[in-house]
């Protein structure tokens, strides 16, 4: 059995640039003016949830309640103005299909580690069409660290298999793959990766 593994925004949906902007949003308007390090890839933990917990620290904010909830909401709420205004996320091309392929292989089983938030997750796959009901999900909800989130999500599928795959858009998923020996096939053009999906991707 080879467990297959996905990333979410740059590597199923195209809503990366888009997800890093109105989170950054979200994040100024609960949290008031922000210093934000240039690049996502200028931050150690390259998750909602480790990248707010730098932004604090950062910036020296100390606060008496978590924001988190507050900016989740905003979040949320940018997200679905986005799409009210410019329509549905889109897939990376044959990624439905490669989701829906491998949920009906007896070689393959699938499951997606994010470093996003649940909610906001779900939201964009769902605008994207992808079901995902049966596909298990591991988020930033309970972690920061993106080999943490990785292995929670493999944890869903099982202990056991001749193999482990991730997909991915990020020079941090890369990474990981490297610390946790797992192999890695980019996805999109910032490390020159896969620009569509087929049945022949999988591996």
């Amino acid at each position: 059995m080879h467990a297959v593994i996905f990333d979410i925004d740059g590597t199923l949906v195209h809503s990366a640039e888009v997800d890093d902007q109105l989170y950054r949003q979200s994040v100024s308007y609960i949290l008031g003016p922000v210093r934000f390090r240039p690049s996502l890839t200028d931050y150690e933990y390259v998750s909602d949830s480790g990248i707010l917990s730098q932004i604090l620290e950062d910036n020296d904010i100390s606060i008496d309640s978590d924001p988190t909830d507050s900016i989740k909401k905003h979040f949320v709420q940018a997200l679905e103005g986005h799409i009210l205004k410019n329509g549905p996320f889109i897939e990376i091309p044959g990624a439905r299909n490669l989701l829906k392929s491998l949920r009906s292989s007896n070689d393959h089983t699938v499951a997606i580690a994010t470093g996003g938030w649940r909610v906001t997750a779900e939201l964009k796959l769902r605008s994207a069409g992808f079901d995902t009901s049966c596909i298990p999900i591991a988020t930033s909800d309970a972690e920061y660290d993106r080999t943490r989130i990785m292995l929670t999500a493999l944890s869903h599928l099982g202990t056991s298999f001749d193999s482990v795959t991730y997909y991915g858009d990020g020079p941090w998923d890369r990474d990981a793959c490297n610390a946790l020996g797992w192999g890695f096939i980019p996805v999109g053009p910032k490390l020159g990766g896969l620009e569509s999906f087929s049945v022949a991707s999988v591996t």
